[in-house]
């Protein structure tokens, strides 16, 4: 029984020293950066380079085919600029992604986002971008974000779009490797394995966290306020288990379609417990996912990120400047937050690691950097808003 949780153990470190190489390798970053997808580029630049060329090509032999990612960019109001910035480079033809510009961003906002997405030939040939037109409003802290993170996945689920695994960001995240580098990474793991940093010590959340009972106006009212705390406790359940960790992850298509579609009624039990519990991004897929059978051996405790805390931590995380590059980049971590807006490390990051130019997509193996990307002809497809 306890030879099941080796897979995740050694999956964990796999990933954490194969991400570190991945970026060390980045930090020679220059017109002949090295890149893990390079066998797709032609070497002989005269030749015309398509990307139909790329997405059905096989991998050489050996090589495992490369995963494919669905990702949940959330945002708020004025966030539109960041989380267009956030998705050039995050961009990759293989991958999906859902947009969720919360209700209390000005509708103006949410349609200058959709028509950015829209009028761009990458995006609009490729039909792998979804904007959520009806928004959700969102409260801090309260589940009204998990309801928002379940409507991204139930999206790409109802697209029947092909991915592996589902990755929830913020406007705040930012990556710190390519998608070919994650891609190529991803591939050599088995595509059962659950990222989500978790623990069973909850600790001082029991009393802080799992008692008290929450109201989360999000979910009856048009405007955002905070949520409001009833006199009353409850104790902590002993039908199950409670979990908690970071609100952030990299789950499974089978986990998530498990999640939203529930075809035992866990996740919805779970979903009605955590209704009125405090900070419930934090707890509510590690405690499902660890009381489901068929997924509670699957996990790797790991969110793939890098966050920057106080010590003893408090309720944010530190904002990540250029002070914090180095550690950020040894990291071994896919993704970094929390950045203040337009804040100069972007730009190193964008430069040093991921080869991006000012309001262009990340280099890598469909789109090398030499080459305009407007310039490569692309397969046909649909934007869907929801």
């Amino acid at each position: 029984m306890e030879r099941k949780w080796l897979v995740p153990l050694v999956a964990s470190s796999l990933v954490s020293i194969t991400l570190f190489l991945a970026a060390t390798l980045s930090l020679g970053a220059s017109s002949q950066r090295t890149r893990v997808w390079g066998f797709l580029i032609d070497s002989d630049a005269s030749r015309a380079m398509y990307v139909e060329d790329y997405l059905v090509q096989p991998p050489p032999s050996g090589m495992p085919a490369p995963p494919r990612l669905g990702y949940v960019i959330q945002g708020t109001k004025g966030d539109g600029p960041r989380m267009k910035r956030v998705l050039q480079a995050l961009y990759h033809p293989r991958n999906h992604y859902v947009l969720h510009l919360d209700l209390e961003a000005l509708p103006r906002e949410r349609v200058e986002l959709a028509r950015s997405i829209k009028t761009d030939p990458t995006f609009l040939e490729f039909g792998n971008v979804h904007v959520v037109g009806k928004a959700n409003l969102v409260t801090y802290r309260g589940p009204t974000m998990v309801a928002a993170t379940l409507h991204a996945a139930a999206i790409l689920i109802k697209q029947k779009a092909d991915f592996d695994w589902f990755i929830n960001l913020s406007a705040s995240d930012y990556p710190l490797i390519t998608q070919d580098d994650l891609l190529h990474v991803l591939s050599y793991l088995p595509r059962d394995l659950n990222f989500i940093e978790h623990t069973s010590n909850i600790g001082w959340k029991e009393f802080q966290r799992a008692k008290p009972i929450i109201i989360d106006p999000g979910l009856y009212m048009n405007k955002k306020s905070d949520i409001f705390w009833a006199t009353q406790r409850r104790p902590v359940p002993t039908a199950f288990r409670l979990f908690t960790g970071s609100a952030w992850f990299a789950l499974t298509r089978a986990f998530m379609e498990y999640t939203v579609i529930g075809w035992d009624n866990l996740p919805r039990i779970m979903l009605m417990y955590y209704t009125n519990f405090v900070s419930s991004p934090e707890g509510y897929f590690h405690t499902l996912i660890c009381n489901a059978p068929e997924f509670r051996n699957t996990t790797v405790n790991h969110d793939l990120h890098f966050i920057a805390w106080d010590n003893p931590p408090k309720q944010h995380p530190l904002s990540l400047t250029l002070k914090q590059l180095g550690n950020m980049t040894t990291s071994g971590a896919a993704f970094a937050r929390k950045f203040p807006r337009e804040d100069p490390v972007l730009d190193k990051i964008d430069e040093e690691y991921l080869g991006r130019g000012p309001d262009r997509f990340t280099p890598g193996g469909w789109c090398p950097a030499p080459r305009k990307v407007d310039k490569i002809r692309v397969l046909s497809g649909e934007m869907s808003t929801f």
